[in-house]
């Protein structure tokens, strides 16, 4: 259909320019918007751990954004609400952006304060406990401080028992293998001490690590002191690549982080975890998180605690 009082030659001279509009208009709504920085508020009446876990874990699905964190934890108060919805309005005003505010408050007096400042509200309790307390057919607590307070002092006992074990068991240390749930195996700087206090911290698991040597390496055996103890091994491996980095951010220009050292001790190492079955992992593309995951989910370890 021709439009209503363009001439021929009029239209036939504006179809290639319509032509080029219409492109244009079609690479642009598939082209990523550019989004200027924005601050993120994590909002709760306790530690703020659990706003801060949720809220990345939604806010790394959106790539390229750049955001500034403020955690504002022990939200406990009318005054330190209106204090938080505050400081809120103040840098929505800066950014000339809303910001977007990660809450797990429990009380409603305290939510409601929040949510009329000039943020966008994602209020987890709000989300999760109504749907919860209709299917359950029971009021919740309401009681803040429960996910990470000492309310349950034995799974907190339980938990500093597993820290103390793993700090006690560290690099070859102490030696209490009997009490392991766990032993994890490898050469230096490839996981191990840090995946073992996330482990105890977060799951109540007592485990301990074991670090190969040089003299460990040239032989074919089991190093004497875990040899017993082997259906509890578990081994830590990792690319060479990523191995020197480590190393030369901790010693530079040492033979402890020079190519030729990183590449033999990780060439004997998962010959020997080969040699003896000894079930390992690759560190290389893997957060602390996903290791004790994965650890704790190959071996069938029970979870002491939950997170």
């Amino acid at each position: 259909m021709r439009a209503r009082g363009v001439s021929e030659p009029a239209r036939l001279a504006l179809a290639p320019r319509r032509k080029r509009w219409n492109t244009r208009a079609q690479e642009f709504a598939t082209e990523p918007r550019a989004v200027s920085r924005r601050t993120v508020f994590f909002v709760s009446d306790q530690t703020g751990v659990t706003a801060e876990t949720l809220g990345h874990s939604l806010m790394t699905q959106f790539e390229g954004l750049e955001y500034r964190s403020v955690t504002l934890p022990f939200v406990s108060s009318l005054d330190k609400a209106e204090e938080a919805a505050r400081r809120i309005d103040r840098a929505a005003l800066e950014d000339g952006l809303r910001p977007i505010v990660f809450s797990t408050m429990v009380q409603d007096e305290l939510r409601d304060v929040v949510r009329r400042s000039n943020g966008l509200c994602l209020d987890f309790f709000a989300a999760f406990v109504g749907p919860l307390e209709q299917e359950l057919n029971t009021r919740s607590t309401h009681r803040a401080g429960r996910a990470h307070g000492i309310a349950d002092l034995e799974a907190y006992t339980a938990r500093i028992n597993a820290t103390n074990f793993a700090l006690a068991n560290d690099d070859g240390t102490g030696g209490d293998y009997e009490r392991a749930d766990v032993i994890l195996v490898g050469v230096s700087r490839s996981g191990k001490t840090p995946t073992c206090l996330y482990m105890a911290l977060q799951y109540g698991v007592f485990a301990a690590n074991y670090p190969l040597t040089e003299d460990d390496l040239e032989s074919s055996r089991l190093p004497q002191r875990i040899e017993p103890h082997r259906a509890k091994l578990y081994a830590l491996t990792i690319k060479p690549e990523r191995l020197q980095q480590i190393r030369n951010e901790r010693r530079p220009q040492s033979r402890y982080a020079s190519p030729q050292q990183v590449r033999y001790e990780l060439r004997a190492a998962e010959a020997l975890f080969s040699r003896h079955a000894i079930p390992s992992l690759d560190t290389t593309e893997c957060s602390i998180e996903e290791i004790a995951s994965r650890i704790l989910n190959t071996t069938g370890i029970e979870r002491r605690l939950r997170p």
